[in-house]
């Protein structure tokens, strides 16, 4: 179905209840729903917003256009947990109801002031001559719902075009700091940075100055936190060329690592590094966590890619979380240990790798394995196998390369350059932790020093995990854990009432 422009930005309260409810249905009902992941009840779903911990609750909303799998009207749909573990929908959504997100709210993030918690978010509004104009609004989330308030920027400042979104704020020194991505007029991509002493009246200070000004023509999604004294800002820049396994997805997301001088509001930096060399990783946010430790989710999935998903009306997921660490420099991801409380039985095998040989069966599981040792050339490790199909994990030991294949892993998604990612790592490979759902594969490696997310959309019948290796051999010890099915927080303590 061609999706038209008065089509993609219909509301959802402009559709009768019996239709949004059949969508509903055929949504529950269509082939690749997850397992354990967040996933959109109907439609599309992009960015994290508004991630925060506060009172107990971590509260995550995320971008949705309701009424099918296009980039159209944004809403923000809204989940609470304790944990992030189980979640709850909570109906203090985010909906684009006035003249300054008319056409969309927008990505945006969330902070605690006197208590409340606060949504700062870019709203979307088209003239009639279809001109963007962006708009940073504040609300805050109330017992009762969202009230918002009035712009606090209006429009982008001068010498930039209308691309100028997705603000993230934080606290440091007594002052509130923003920062937004922006384009320029040049056509390159920045970061801009505002101040706040009151949090109402907001100061332009300028951009974040780094080494990087022409890299890219739009970057989005910033933030900034700092972890044991380093400085760290994310981004996601549009319209970097691939080199070599570097870059290789339609838009990228990474971060630079160093210090900045908050006086000049220059960064000194290391080189840009991508957060993860899967095909399906963007728009990441961060939070404190319950134990001031630094949390991350991003969106499984990519801009102006076509997933097989699609013509079933609904798209995309979220990353499961994860704890940011700085370990010798570098920036570390690891799982969130509240996931262990998904494992129900589990079964491990110390196996010699030499043939092919087949060792589990499941369709959603987690995987811990371990390199007892190591002489083969190539170490493979198959997911969701059948006669015809696998996802392959390989690993080549004089090279250290890692590669991802999903070339005969189901159907493909459109738009996406190669079946294959890479990256080579820095120590020998001695550990992986994957974790597998219906459509879906993220693998830690040695202990979260790089990670691989990617969708993936194989047939019913494809169930097997099986290792193979060539030119030598391999001992591993490898364990598979069955998974709690559901996100769903029936099972604990967890209630929304509004």
């Amino acid at each position: 179905m061609e999706w038209t422009r008065e089509m993609k930005y219909r509301r959802i309260e402009d559709i009768d209840a019996m239709q949004y409810e059949t969508l509903k249905i055929n949504t529950e009902n269509a082939a690749w729903r997850q397992k354990y992941h967040i996933q959109p009840v109907t439609g599309l779903l992009n960015d994290p917003n508004g991630f925060i911990y506060h009172d107990g609750m971590y509260h995550l909303f995320y971008q949705w256009f309701p009424l099918g799998a296009v980039h159209g009207m944004k809403y923000w749909y809204h989940l609470v947990s304790k944990d992030l573990v189980c979640f709850e929908s909570d109906d203090r959504t985010v909906d684009p109801d006035t003249r300054y997100d008319s056409h969309g709210a927008y990505s945006g993030s969330a902070f605690v002031v006197d208590d409340e918690i606060k949504l700062i978010y870019t709203g979307n509004h088209r003239t009639k001559e279809w001109t963007r104009i962006p708009y940073q609004i504040i609300a805050t989330l109330t017992e009762d719902g969202v009230i918002k308030e009035k712009p606090f920027i209006e429009g982008p400042e001068e010498g930039y075009t209308e691309h100028y979104r997705d603000p993230k704020v934080w606290k440091m020194h007594g002052k509130y700091y923003a920062v937004i991505g922006a384009q320029r007029d040049n056509l390159t991509g920045t970061i801009v940075v505002y101040s706040s002493l009151d949090f109402k009246k907001w100061l332009f200070e300028g951009e974040l100055k780094t080494r990087y000004e022409n890299f890219g023509y739009m970057w989005e999604c910033p933030d900034y936190f700092n972890i044991d004294g380093n400085d760290i800002v994310l981004f996601c820049p549009q319209g970097v060329e691939a080199q070599d396994d570097a870059y290789r997805n339609i838009y990228q997301s990474g971060y630079i690592i160093g210090a900045i001088d908050f006086n000049t509001l220059t960064m000194t930096h290391s080189n840009f590094e991508e957060l993860d060399n899967g095909f399906d990783f963007y728009a990441p946010q961060t939070t404190v966590g319950r134990n001031d430790e630094r949390i991350l989710i991003g969106w499984m999935g990519l801009p102006d890619i076509h997933y097989p998903t699609d013509k079933d009306d609904w798209a995309h997921c979220l990353t499961l979380p994860r704890v940011l660490t700085v370990e010798n420099g570098e920036l570390i991801q690891r799982p969130i240990k509240a996931l262990a409380s998904r494992r129900m039985d589990s079964e491990t095998k110390t196996i010699e790798v030499s043939q092919e040989q087949a060792i589990f069966t499941g369709k959603y599981y987690e995987l811990l394995v371990y390199i007892e040792s190591l002489s083969a050339e190539v170490l493979n490790i198959d997911l969701r196998v059948s006669d015809e199909e696998y996802t392959r994990l390989s690993y080549h030991t004089r090279t250290r390369s890692f590669i991802f294949d999903r070339t005969y892993s189901g159907a493909l998604p459109e738009n996406v350059e190669d079946t294959r990612r890479a990256t080579v790592l820095k120590d020998d490979l001695k550990q992986l932790q994957i974790f597998v759902d219906e459509s879906s594969v993220e693998i830690f490696i040695n202990d979260g020093a790089n990670v691989f997310t990617s969708r993936i959309f194989p047939s019913e019948d494809s169930d097997g995990v099986r290792v193979s290796s060539s030119d030598g051999q391999a001992k591993l010890t490898i364990t598979k854990f069955n998974l709690k099915e559901g996100i769903s927080c029936q099972n604990s303590m967890l209630s929304v009432k509004h």
